[in-house]
């Protein structure tokens, strides 16, 4: 019997575009008080800046990640986690050992950059 593939839900092209994915830079990250793996991250846009609240504290230390540039998406629905309002959501991978990898761009490049 070969192995079973899980079939992926498609979406529109129209409806992928609506999301917007930027590259921002973290200019502050601090441990959630109360909470064992999540951290608040401060991040600029160049023409904005926007809380995210991530769940990558057993993975990452905030000073770990300030003054970094990682990819963002910026138009999610601002959600309040442990009180803390989280207005984008940073891009992660996690491999098949569940350890997550935040994304990076390759080059440097401008905060607020467009991912496409």
């Amino acid at each position: 019997m070969g192995v079973k593939l899980a079939s992926m839900e498609t979406i529109p092209f129209d409806e992928f575009r609506k999301v917007k994915i930027k590259v921002g830079k973290v200019v502050e990250a601090s441990e959630i008080e109360g909470s064992k793996n999540l951290m608040r991250l401060k991040v600029d846009f160049g023409d904005e800046q926007k809380q995210a609240v991530a769940g990558i504290l057993q993975w990452y230390k905030p000073n770990e990640l300030e003054g970094r540039k990682f990819v963002f998406v910026t138009n999610i629905e601002p959600r309040n986690l442990m009180g803390i309002k989280s207005e984008c959501m940073i891009l992660a991978a996690e491999g098949k050992d569940r350890r997550v990898v935040l994304l990076v761009p390759e080059k440097d490049i401008e905060e607020g950059s467009e991912v496409y």
